[in-house]
């Protein structure tokens, strides 16, 4: 169940599906709040309410390391496994953009068209909920 009006809903299932044939390498995405409630999601083969739920306990301590470390707010994580990619967005201030992507996805660009999406995610995210929040990512 959506945390964001199904219009807003909409409007970001169509973002991710650009973003997949933008990425043709993906095989699945979706928008997740902070605290791991789907808004939306593309994907056939996987389970979104798992992949959002393990999405924001791994946001948790990627919050954690960037705050340890110095390196301040936020911004991205990527995940590479023996068959793939698995990378995580900040899509504004509560939300986050999951993307699964084969082995053989050009890294540099699944960077680049994920971080426009998520700004495109993060502004109907807060046109939608007039700024309301879902769970800060800090």
């Amino acid at each position: 169940m959506s945390t964001v009006p199904a219009e807003a809903e909409a409007e970001i299932l169509a973002e991710l599906a650009r973003l997949r044939a933008r990425v043709p390498q993906l095989t699945g995405a979706l928008a997740a709040s902070a605290d791991g409630l789907v808004l939306a999601h593309d994907s056939a083969a996987t389970e979104a309410e798992s992949v959002a739920a393990l999405t924001a306990a791994a946001l948790g301590v990627a919050q954690r390391l960037s705050d340890c470390t110095g390196q301040g707010g936020f911004r991205e994580l990527l995940v590479r496994g023996e068959d793939g990619y698995v990378a995580t967005y900040a899509a504004g201030d509560a939300a986050v953009l999951t993307l699964i992507a084969e082995s053989r996805v050009n890294v540099g660009r699944l960077h680049l068209e994920a971080r426009r999406s998520s700004l495109r995610i993060a502004e109907l995210i807060d046109r939608s909920l007039g700024r309301r929040g879902l769970g800060a990512i800090t």
